[in-house]
């Protein structure tokens, strides 16, 4: 059985992330969407917030589980028995930083491999912090987070769409 990890902070999770998900799940016998701590961070959403949206959205996926870690990825995937770290890819800019993530993994685990997973066309623009600098002036989330993450991010910033 191929067990994968998509790490990530998924502060919040997007149509972007789901379209990586929808394929490793494709490809991958079980896939767990990996909610990593991150001290460098400050997340709008806690990690319980992002658990929530995450159980939420996967739903329709019999093979794909959420949950919380921290530490390196590396030693997360190997307690959790996966051996292939899942990175999605929008841009040139994402490749350098994944790669640099990616070669120092395989010094700390040269058993744990990463697959990266370019980003359709139309999600190639997308991420959180877009998604979330569009929610801080109110303006129309739809098209870039799932109804359920929309109503939370409407709830944290105090609106709704009309």
């Amino acid at each position: 059985m191929q067990r994968a990890v998509y790490p990530g902070s998924f502060d919040p999770i997007t149509y972007g992330h789901l379209d990586i998900i929808d394929r490793a799940a494709e490809v991958f016998d079980e896939v767990i969407v990996l909610i990593m701590y991150n001290d460098e961070k400050t997340g709008t959403f806690t990690v319980e917030e992002r658990l929530d949206m995450v159980q939420n959205v996967i739903k329709k996926y019999d093979n794909v589980t959420v949950m919380a870690g921290d530490g390196l990825t590396v030693d997360m995937a190997r307690k959790l028995g996966a051996n292939i770290l899942i990175r999605g890819i929008r841009a040139v800019t994402d490749y350098e930083y994944e790669m640099q993530l990616a070669t120092a993994n395989m010094v700390l685990a040269e058993d744990v491999h990463t697959v990266f997973l370019v980003a359709k066309p139309e999600y190639s623009f997308l991420s959180s912090s877009t998604a979330k600098s569009i929610a801080k002036c109110k303006g129309d989330i739809s098209s870039f987070v799932p109804d359920y993450v929309r109503e939370k991010m409407e709830e944290k910033y105090g609106y709704h769409y009309e």
